[in-house]
């Protein structure tokens, strides 16, 4: 079983080149990534909807527990071995909150990013892990 399940838009020129990179890094075999613009409407999974997943980022835990937002990163983060520190430092506050905040100013500026992004050529693979 996979440490962490990453969820993720890669119907989003700018999403789907981020989540290429994070897959690239030591470690990204050893998560599951999940594409979910690839995924029929409904329950992605235990209280997480197709909607819900593409609206915002998150991963779910081992245990089930599904984060999202800022604090879904620094858990990506701290999955990722060389990004260990980075993700150790986010997920305490008042930094956690520092980067909510953050990801909810990116989110206003997505479709803005999603357009100068340009077509999707990310290299990612055609299937999800």
């Amino acid at each position: 079983m996979a440490e962490l399940t990453v969820y993720f838009d890669g119907s989003c020129p700018l999403c789907a080149r981020e989540i290429a990179f994070y897959r690239r890094r030591r470690g990204g075999d050893r998560l599951d990534w999940v594409d979910v613009s690839d995924l029929p409407d409904g329950e992605i999974a235990a209280g997480l909807s197709k909607s819900a997943a593409l609206a915002r980022f998150h991963v779910k835990e081992q245990d089930g527990r599904i984060l999202s937002g800022g604090l879904a990163f620094a858990h990506l983060w701290s999955a990722l071995p060389a990004l260990r520190p980075v993700g150790r430092l986010f997920r305490v506050p008042p930094l956690a909150w520092l980067l909510e905040l953050g990801y909810r100013l990116f989110l206003s500026l997505r479709p803005l990013m999603q357009k100068l992004a340009g077509p999707k050529e990310c290299g990612c693979p055609s299937t999800n892990k």
